[in-house]
């Protein structure tokens, strides 16, 4: 790719260059603009649209990334946009309910994911030295003798002419690209770096009206039969989201699915409002999609490098894709302000190669945890299912068997470690449990409650066996993806 050389296109200069004003965006335009310098940076964040998105992910923020933003001095973000206190989450199984609350007074925030990104586009509009603009980005400008990314071209309408299109190229020392899960650019920046994008399920989601969830002012999670988890929770005075998980492939009827084989395992409470919402709303879905983080910076283009989820993705079941991008702002920003010229390259990479990995501690923690829980939540074999109970009867056990599991869920504790012992502790309860606590079968075409006898226990043996590797299987490979370095 070479730079354009018609002088009907202009030139702006910049210290930085922003592709995308989502949540990542916008929080590290505002980073920027607080770094200690003598003078602000200039920093142009570009966005296809500055109108409010409308979306039905994101919306909700886990304690840690509030503190997150609270750091980032754009807490005020939350304020004016009706969000609604979260205090934890109730979690249902057959109709039972188990309360895991966040410790110690703890609390995150749910909203409307566009009134959310409206406030943080307006908290870094008004931060030194940025420059907000309302534009398409068609490429990356690179140079024609090393490859180094010298800018962006982009395209936007001039105001009044609907059919009037300005190009323009917007050059930078240094470009970042936080265009979210679609990127555009993910690709190109990476040269080939990492791992693919892996979906396995989509989230279907509507908007529930005048509902009263099982624990007010907690996402509620309900685990369902043949399909992954529901989760709901309040966005807003009057409105509730909820949020189905459906496997790929998707049914040509979600509707129907819904109504016939998930809502009559919802609480009955919820069943004649979902009804209501299907009759008179769309139904939105987007991909949930797993994409771990690559190292960046020597390996990869010269002059840019990408953030948010252009750069690494977990399933949004445990809503820490906010907080995950929050961290990695406030990291990145204390790492940048040792930086004296973002044009050189090696700083930049050197930065770059220690961001990616002081943030694993925080980040690789919600990152194995989001897809390990959505595999036992979403169980869809016999093993996973023995663990999914187990990880149910293990929340009822309280004290630390759930402290320690939704601190690590909220952001507020940062171990994997602490994730792996509970995780695996999780199985082998599950598995004591199958010898231990009794269970419905059917003797003589009635249902009886019993323990399993003597006699079950060869069975159960190669049975725990094939649990525990199952765990194995689950566990391991996400901690290999973290951990890996090319």
């Amino acid at each position: 790719m070479q730079l354009a050389s018609s002088s009907s296109m202009p030139s702006n200069h910049y210290d930085v260059i922003i592709v995308g004003a989502g949540i990542a965006g916008c929080a590290l335009a505002q980073a920027l603009a607080t770094l200690k310098r003598p003078a602000p940076l200039r920093v142009c964040l570009l966005e296809r649209s500055l109108a409010e998105p409308d979306r039905i992910v994101g919306e909700l923020l886990q304690p840690g990334g509030v503190e997150a933003l609270r750091r980032l001095g754009m807490v005020s973000c939350l304020e004016g946009i009706d969000a609604v206190p979260v205090r934890g989450y109730c979690v249902v199984l057959d109709g039972k309910p188990v309360h895991i609350p966040y410790p110690d007074g703890h609390e995150g925030r749910s909203f409307h994911h566009g009134r959310f990104i409206q406030s943080l586009r307006k908290k870094a509009r008004t931060a030194p030295g940025v420059e907000a603009v309302e534009a398409t980005v068609s490429e990356l400008v690179e140079c024609p003798t090393t490859g180094r990314v010298l800018g962006v071209r982009a395209t936007r309408k001039t105001e009044g002419e609907e059919k009037a299109v300005h190009k323009e190229t917007f050059l930078a020392d240094l470009t970042i690209v936080a265009d979210g899960c679609f990127s555009n650019f993910r690709n190109t920046v990476l040269s080939g770096a990492g791992m693919k994008p892996v979906t396995k399920s989509h989230f279907v989601g509507i908007v529930l009206e005048d509902v009263e969830l099982p624990i007010p002012k907690h996402g509620t999670v309900v685990l369902v039969k043949g399909h992954g988890p529901v989760l709901l929770y309040q966005i807003a005075g009057h409105d509730t989201r909820m949020l189905v998980d459906l496997k790929v492939p998707l049914p040509s009827d979600i509707k129907q699915v819904i109504l016939d084989e998930i809502m009559p395992q919802l609480p009955t409470s919820l069943q004649d409002p979902v009804c209501s919402a299907l009759a008179k709303d769309r139904i939105r879905r987007m991909p949930n999609t797993f994409l771990p983080p690559a190292e960046q910076g020597h390996h990869t283009k010269e002059g840019v490098f990408l953030v948010g989820d252009s750069w690494n993705m977990r399933h949004p079941l445990t809503g820490g894709g906010m907080t995950v991008a929050f961290n990695d702002v406030v990291v990145l920003q204390d790492l940048l302000n040792d930086v004296e010229d973002f044009g050189d390259w090696n700083e930049i990479s050197q930065v770059l190669h220690r961001w990616h990995w002081r943030r694993k501690q925080f980040a690789s923690t919600i990152n194995i945890l989001s897809v390990a829980l959505y595999d036992l939540f979403g169980a869809d074999d016999e093993s996973l299912a023995v663990l999914r109970v187990g990880c149910f009867k293990y929340f009822e056990l309280g004290g630390n068997c759930i402290r320690d599991p939704v601190s690590l869920l909220a952001g507020i504790e940062q171990s994997t470690l602490l994730l792996a012992r509970h995780f695996f502790a999780v199985a082998l309860y599950a598995i004591w449990a199958m010898f231990a606590h009794r269970r419905w079968i059917t003797v003589d075409e009635k249902p009886v409650y019993v323990k399993p006898g003597f006699e079950e226990y060869p069975i159960l043996f190669f049975k725990c066996i094939r649990v525990f590797w199952t765990a194995c299987v689950v566990f391991l490979p996400l901690v290999w993806t973290e951990v890996r370095w090319w």
